[in-house]
């Protein structure tokens, strides 16, 4: 790919801040996952369980805020080639929607069963 610039660290950085700056302002979605993670980071780090469930709960509400980022980059691809009403493009954006509703489900498993685990070793 030609128009691929150099690896350069800071550079590439700056691009991944930016491109998280542009789901951040463009994405509904993107902005209420981030208010609830903002919400269950700060319940969790105030609620009576072990640091180590707290490490693990914690690194879980990165999954669905990493599946929004991939989602949304999907379909930015897609409204890119093509606005019309397409089935491959509706695949596309339905199957990325899947992807973020399964790192929902993860995540809340993940909460169930952390939190059994702390009521079971209480």
């Amino acid at each position: 790919m030609h128009n691929k610039p150099r690896y350069h660290l800071f550079h590439n950085a700056r691009y991944a801040l930016e491109g998280l700056l542009q789901v951040f302002i463009k994405e509904r979605s993107f902005q209420i996952e981030v208010l609830l993670f903002l919400l269950l980071s700060l319940g969790l780090w105030l609620a009576p369980v072990s640091l180590l469930s707290k490490v693990i709960l914690q690194t879980s509400l990165f999954i669905p805020l990493i599946a929004e980022l991939f989602n949304s980059a999907i379909e930015g691809v897609v409204d890119l080639i093509t606005q019309e009403r397409h089935p491959l493009a509706k695949y596309a954006k339905d199957a990325g929607a899947a992807g973020v509703l399964l790192s929902l489900l993860v995540t809340l498993g993940i909460w169930v069963g952390v939190c059994i685990f702390e009521f079971f070793s209480l």
